[in-house]
């Protein structure tokens, strides 16, 4: 593959819901160029696209797939996206990249769960759009009411083609901007005359297509002008306007077509070469000009190759052997070799013009985000917006080897999965990651033990419980006295307690006349805080203390720090027995977006949790639902909030205090505890 100029590439991501068709459409298209030399099938497990372990074994894309192809002069890096939810990181990521997006519809299902969500991050970035209404030859599939679906999308929805048959008798397309038709014979078009029956449908489309291609921003009034004078406008003067309307994410057009027969795909690759914006046409004027910047938007952790980074060249351009800098880390980077790549398959190239993509293999201490540039530049890209992971599940190490190697293992995930999150909990002493879903989590697992070899088992997540006291006591006793010939140990104090709300745990000392005596005291307090970790309830940390010492008793010759430690425990665990002890649970604020029918349902449901509304606010077609839960009826809130809005809602959540479990819950926490230590 040769280098090209930015004005003859074309980075364009191939979105969808799961199952529309997507890497199929991938195949198709590298296919047609020439670059593979059969089509192959997600069935059959043998597409460019999908070829990591995890992806074969589920038959659907779970890594973002970078595949460079040349068409009629110019250079399409295709990224397959993955459709499915938990890997909405990967859409984010291919977002901030692509100069335009293909968004492929299951000619059956029309507008899909993901289709909106993907439609409106593309909104919020500005990007281009471009439809492919896929499998028309499915029994039920129907053009039309694809399109109709498409009508609760933001956008002017414009079909440019017009379905030939149906069904099983799907066979090509009439193009509306040429008039001409098309019949299709094992991926080869074939013009032919327009069908007669199909005139009165392509006289409503083509006018419809007209007047948004004379409406578009960005077009000349002149042409406008013509329009609403009634005069017919050329096919130069209507391709004009429908660039322009594309590029200015005003016009989405519609293509129709069957990827695993071939069908339509070469038309959609003219229309990215001749209608999607180049690089240039995203970029800041005279980026080709500046010192060279990239933006690393993916990593993949390869046990054998190693890290592998994808980046966009931002500006200037990106040559093989360079020295260049990490402008977030201030670390200094060697680049070695450039590819472009076909899948997992590496095509070296010496440099990489501004806007084009490509990979990077070993870089030491750049991940997902990061710039690279020249160290003088001041050049710092933004970076990329991803969605916070919010599904938790603890994993054990199956082995003492897996535990060794565990935290290395994790943390090269970490470097490739900027939705993933690990935690070595302090309080439950667990392991726990937080992911966007159970097949996210399952993936994690999965390349655990494939890439390091590393088995952990999904285990029940503790919740931090805490303990504190509710009332107080004053002048508890506790003494530590053993003789066992020679020196004996002696240890005697008094304290008070009670609840410390503004502080985790308070230690103060009132003693007179020396009853314990100074040196000691410092044990005491060290006592009292060893104590904390384990409650007398549950065997939770307590928290919210103020302790007093009050008085005591010493010997001179067997008082001694461990003694007055252990006298100190001793009164401790009495006084929280006579304080009204209680458990308590973390509380977490939860924002939850969702549509504004899923309102009630999602209020009901909250109340089921024992959680609290505190509010609402509309944000675009949407209510954002401000409420309060205890983190143990959230720890699967994913999953639920997914099932009640059909995967249209999402939420964030923060810590936001401790509260007192109920007593009917508290007292089961007890036994539990209870019988696990048993």
């Amino acid at each position: 593959m040769k280098g090209y100029p930015s004005t003859h590439i074309r980075n364009v991501g191939l979105v969808a819901h799961q199952s529309a068709g997507k890497t199929s459409l991938a195949e198709a298209m590298i296919f047609n160029t020439g670059a593979t030399s059969r089509l192959g099938t997600i069935e059959a497990g043998n597409t460019v696209a999908d070829y990591h372990p995890e992806e074969l074994k589920r038959k659907s894309t779970v890594n973002t797939s970078l595949l460079a192809c040349e068409w009629k002069n110019n250079k399409i890096n295709v990224l397959d996206v993955p459709g499915f939810s938990d890997f909405f990181g990967e859409v984010c990521s291919t977002v901030r990249v692509a100069d335009s997006l293909v968004m492929v519809l299951d000619a059956v299902a029309g507008v899909e769960v993901s289709t909106e969500l993907i439609w409106e991050l593309a909104d919020e970035h500005k990007t281009p759009l471009i439809a492919f209404v896929n499998k028309m030859d499915r029994e039920n599939a129907d053009f039309y009411k694809a399109v109709d679906s498409m009508g609760i999308l933001t956008r002017d929805i414009v079909p440019v083609q017009l379905p030939i048959g149906k069904e099983a008798g799907f066979s090509g397309m009439v193009d509306l901007v040429a008039m001409k038709a098309y019949k299709y014979d094992g991926g080869k078009a074939t013009e032919i005359a327009i069908p007669a029956d199909m005139q009165d449908d392509i006289d409503h489309y083509r006018e419809l297509m007209v007047e948004a291609a004379a409406s578009a921003d960005g077009i000349d009034e002149e042409i406008t002008m013509k329009y609403l004078e009634g005069e017919a406008l050329t096919s130069e003067e209507i391709i004009s306007g429908l660039k322009a309307g594309v590029r200015h994410g005003q016009i989405v057009p519609v293509l129709c077509g069957c990827a695993t027969k071939n069908i339509g795909v070469d038309k959609l690759m003219d229309m990215l070469v001749d209608y999607a914006p180049s690089p240039l046409d995203h970029l800041e004027e005279g980026a080709d000009a500046k010192p060279v910047s990239a933006l690393i938007f993916k990593t993949l952790a390869d046990p054998f190759v190693g890290k592998i980074s994808m980046f966009k060249v931002m500006s200037g351009k990106l040559k093989e052997n360079s020295a260049l800098y990490n402008a977030n880390k201030g670390v200094d980077e060697k680049v070695a070799q450039l590819f472009t790549m076909q899948g997992k398959t590496q095509v070296g190239l010496p440099e990489f013009a501004v806007g084009d993509i490509g990979t990077i293999t070993k870089l030491a201490q750049t991940t997902t985000g990061d710039t690279l540039t020249t160290k003088d530049s001041g050049i710092v890209l933004e970076g990329i917006a991803f969605p916070e992971p919010t599904l938790l599940v603890a994993i054990a190490p199956k082995s003492k080897n897996d535990e060794d190697k565990l935290g290395s293992a994790i943390n090269r995930l970490l470097e490739e999965d900027p939705t993933l999150r690990y935690e070595k909990s302090a309080e439950t002493k667990q392991t726990v990651i937080t992911g966007m879903g159970d097949a996210h989590i399952d993936i994690v697992i999965d390349r655990l033990q494939r890439k390091f070899g590393v088995a952990v088992d999904k285990v029940e997540t503790k919740m931090p419980y805490r303990e504190t006291i509710r009332g107080s006591a004053q002048g508890v006793e506790g003494k530590h006295k053993k003789q066992s010939g020679g020196h004996g140990q002696y240890g005697h104090v008094k304290i008070d307690i009670c609840p410390d709300p503004e502080n985790d745990f308070t230690f103060e000392e009132k003693i007179f006349g020396g009853s314990v005596p100074k040196q000691y005291i410092p044990a005491v307090e060290k006592g009292m805080r060893e104590s904390l970790a384990e409650g007398i309830l549950a065997g939770f940390p307590v928290s919210n203390i103020k302790i007093t010492l009050v008085d005591g008793s010493y010997h001179d010759v067997d008082s001694s720090e461990m003694a007055f430690k252990i006298a100190a425990n001793l009164a401790f665990k009495k006084a929280c027995e006579l304080a009204k002890p209680v458990i308590l649970e973390p509380v977490y604020d939860v924002d939850i977006l969702v549509p504004d029918q899923f309102m009630g349902d999602i209020m009901s449901d909250m109340t089921t949790k024992r959680g609290r509304v505190l509010g609402m606010e509309q944000q675009g077609k949407r209510q954002l639902i401000h409420a309060q839960a205890p983190l143990a009826e959230l720890s699967r809130y994913t999953i639920d909030l997914r099932s009640i809005t059909q995967g249209r809602g999402k939420f964030t959540m923060k810590f936001a205090r401790y509260e007192e479990v109920p007593a009917n819950l508290a007292d089961k926490i007890v036994a539990a505890a209870k019988a696990e230590k048993e």
